[in-house]
């Protein structure tokens, strides 16, 4: 559950932190004290988008943080922080976790989870597991048959719910298979025709079977043997520069001259011998000599003077010439276009093997849709029958005594009028008293009868969810008397199984608060610390005074109020 909500710079909100308890909490006070802001602020907890309006008129950002217990049934939301990283705090044996939102004066927002920084669609997937939120706008979406098909899900429990998931991911290989299916039929003919003209390509690749910087090999060796008798000549007389050639040569080679170096070196060591050193560098050198030399009479030896081995490298070069001209610019792009032509013709050479196995695939899966369907039609009907039912009950103790909701399903009998939801549309249908037709909510429904059917929902659906929190802003607007008694009953009832938070303007909801914390305006027109606090005793009869007539020390509203108290005490117990 939530225990404590902290916020500064919030709107009308300087400074403020509201603690929550267990079972039911009422949040009271004058309209704009910042009860809302307060919701506005839980909203940034949970993912809503942070806009720069909702920092307060002269600081440079709002921060807004909450503080949950998470009891031992929070083993997924404990994965969940332990996943992004995030720090739980165990003390006292109870573990608790600290989620916050910062938004910047002009617009940059941060989201916290556990002290380290997440996206704040993390905090909204964390949230989501910990707290729901109903408003007043909720009463509108309760028109929406897909809302009404949402809650009909819910309550019909969580092997239903595993049924709708399964549903769902085989309505989604279905849809995916007979579109792909649709697609290659549909483009056929292209795929045949572009099949047709990488093959001619393909062929004429094929034909020259270029490798991998071949264009670049055979230029080099165009160029030596364009250039081969004067690279003969060049080579032969360096070798015999380096080793001697024709023993008549005039010019004595560094090999000689070497020899001759060492062999003075030599006879000088017997007169020192510090001097072998280097006769022994003199060795390495001719060593060094005789390699070089013996590598370039391997170069000479390689050397063609061949012209049509030269004819037929330029050959060569002109047919990867004009390859790369057709499939280039580069060698690489021509092997890169080779590859890719030769999968896509492959591709399209399976088509049929394709359409088979696409068409045996979505056949499978809708067979598989229709009986899965069947099974959530099947659920819902008997889930639709037992909500009915019990939603009427709560209505009639919420002052609607001959009120009956009825849950009507129209279900298609084609697959292909399936939706991802199902077989089934949805239709909650509310006759207000005897005598009268049935008529769909979003039609018939006041605002007021509206209110009272959420609550019901919501005190029927406690038994089903596994979110521990609930929060009712002013869901009890347009209600009073006798109904606002029964709305704080079931309220409280519903905080049996649930913490929940209500905003109110209504003494008799309020009275049946396990605690009741007053939201007021400072003198300054703002929200501090001293503006939130908790009353008790005489202080909760006078919070209630005010909401029931305005006029502060009032006797007969303190007793009308102790009156709601004692009420609601009784309730409780």
């Amino acid at each position: 559950m939530i225990h404590e909500l902290r916020i500064h710079g919030l709107g009308v909100i300087e400074d403020a932190v509201v603690p929550f308890a267990p079972g039911l909490t009422v949040l009271t006070g004058e309209t704009g004290a910042g009860k809302t802001m307060l919701l506005t602020g839980l909203g940034l907890l949970m993912g809503a988008r942070g806009d720069a309006t909702v920092v307060r008129e002269g600081r440079d950002r709002a921060d807004v943080d909450g503080e949950w217990h998470l009891d031992d049934h929070g083993a997924a939301i404990r994965q969940l922080v332990e996943d992004v990283g995030a720090h739980l705090e165990e003390e006292d044996g109870s573990t608790a976790l600290i989620l916050g939102r910062t938004v910047a004066a002009e617009g940059r927002s941060r989201a916290f989870a556990g002290g380290r920084l997440v996206p704040s669609g993390t905090l909204a997937e964390i949230t989501e597991r910990l707290i729901a939120v109903h408003g007043q706008s909720d009463q509108l979406t309760l028109r929406d048959p897909r809302r009404q098909r949402e809650l009909l899900d819910r309550f019909a429990g969580p092997a239903h719910l595993a049924r709708l998931v399964d549903y769902r991911r085989t309505y989604r290989e279905w849809r995916d298979a007979e579109r792909e299916r649709a697609e290659l039929l549909a483009h056929r003919q292209d795929r045949d025709r572009e099949a047709a003209l990488m093959r001619n390509g393909i062929d004429e690749i094929a034909a020259v079977a270029p490798e991998s910087d071949e264009d670049a090999h055979l230029k080099a060796k165009a160029a030596v043997l364009a250039h081969a008798t004067d690279l003969m000549a060049d080579v032969t007389v360096a070798h015999d520069l380096l080793v001697g050639g024709d023993e008549t040569a005039a010019v004595e080679s560094v090999a000689q001259l070497l020899g001759r170096a060492r062999r003075i070196v030599e006879r000088a060591v017997t007169l020192d011998p510090q001097l072998v050193g280097h006769v022994a560098r003199l060795d390495e050198l001719l060593g060094s000599l005789d390699d070089a030399a013996s590598e370039l009479s391997s170069y000479l030896r390689g050397i063609e003077a061949d012209p049509q081995l030269q004819t037929a490298v330029e050959e060569r070069r002109q047919q990867i010439s004009v390859l790369k001209r057709k499939y280039g610019p580069e060698l690489a792009d021509v092997l890169a276009w080779w590859a890719a032509a030769e999968e896509a013709v492959l591709a399209a050479d399976s088509t049929d093997l394709r359409l088979e196995e696409l068409t045996s695939a979505a056949d499978r899966a809708r067979a598989e849709v229709g009986v899965l369907a069947a099974t959530l039609t099947d659920g819902r009907s008997k889930a639709a029958a037992r909500l009915g039912k019990a939603v009427s009950k709560e209505l009639h103790g919420l002052a609607m005594t001959d009120a009956e909701l009825r849950i009507a399903l129209d279900t298609a009998e084609a697959a292909d009028d399936f939706s991802l939801e199902g077989a089934d549309e949805v239709a909650m249908q509310l006759r207000p008293h005897a005598g009268s037709d049935f008529r769909p909510l979003g039609k018939g429904a006041s605002g007021g009868e509206l209110s009272r059917i959420m609550l019901a929902l919501e005190v029927c659906l406690a038994g089903v969810d596994s979110v521990p929190t609930f929060v009712f802003d002013e869901v009890d607007a347009g209600i009073g008397g006798k109904v606002a008694v029964e709305v704080g009953r079931r309220l409280s009832r519903l905080a049996r199984n649930a913490q929940v938070i209500v905003v109110t303007h209504l003494p008799q909801v309020a009275a049946f608060a396990d605690r009741h914390v007053v939201v007021a305006k400072g003198s300054k027109g703002q929200v501090t610390s001293a503006s939130v606090r908790v009353v008790e005793g005489d202080d909760r009869v006078q919070e209630l005074v005010r909401m029931l007539s305005g006029l502060e020390g009032s006797a007969s509203g303190a007793e009308h109020a102790s009156e709601l108290l004692a009420l609601a005490s009784r309730e409780r117990q």
